[in-house]
């Protein structure tokens, strides 16, 4: 105990006090305070998607990014998967001929029947967070009705007209 508070009068007598301060844990996906909130377009906007796509593949930055997207599903992953943040289900979605994206449901937090309740060559609307990490690490996140201190934005997959969220 005294060799401590000793320990800490050093540091502070050398000026080195910010080893003194409690460090703070974050997530490597934590953003910085949203400094404008950000919406979301209230129709599917897959334009909007496309844009965002191609300005991070180009070296545009990676902040993740609300998007409303459709189209028809063209493959899905009949299991669900656990996670560190709990069971999620998968599926591409294409939103335009030639390009296709990754859902990822958060089940633990979706209103929704058992896994799979997608099916290939569903119409499907999707609210949620694009994440970008590389060309191959890309996908539509959040998809569920909650939100956190990361993430402001209220998601949704909409299967053939049946809401889930």
């Amino acid at each position: 105990m005294a060799y401590s508070r000793l320990l800490l009068a050093a540091l502070l007598l050398s000026g080195l006090t910010g080893l003194t301060q409690p460090a703070n844990a974050r997530h490597w996906r934590d953003e910085a305070p949203f400094a404008a909130i950000q919406t979301v377009s209230p129709t599917c906007d897959n334009q909007d998607f496309l844009s965002k796509q191609l300005a991070f593949e180009n070296g545009g930055a990676k902040a993740d990014t609300p998007v409303h997207i459709c189209g028809k599903v063209l493959a899905v992953s009949p299991n669900a998967k656990r996670t560190r943040s709990g069971w999620h289900g998968y599926f591409y979605l294409a939103v335009s001929p030639s390009v296709s994206i990754r859902i990822v449901s958060g089940l633990d937090e979706m209103h929704a029947p058992t896994w799979p309740w997608v099916s290939k060559g569903d119409q499907v609307e999707v609210v949620g967070r694009y994440y970008y990490d590389s060309i191959r690490r890309q996908g539509v996140d959040w998809t569920h009705h909650g939100t956190g201190r990361s993430w402001h934005v209220p998601g949704y997959v909409t299967v053939n007209g049946t809401r889930y969220d």
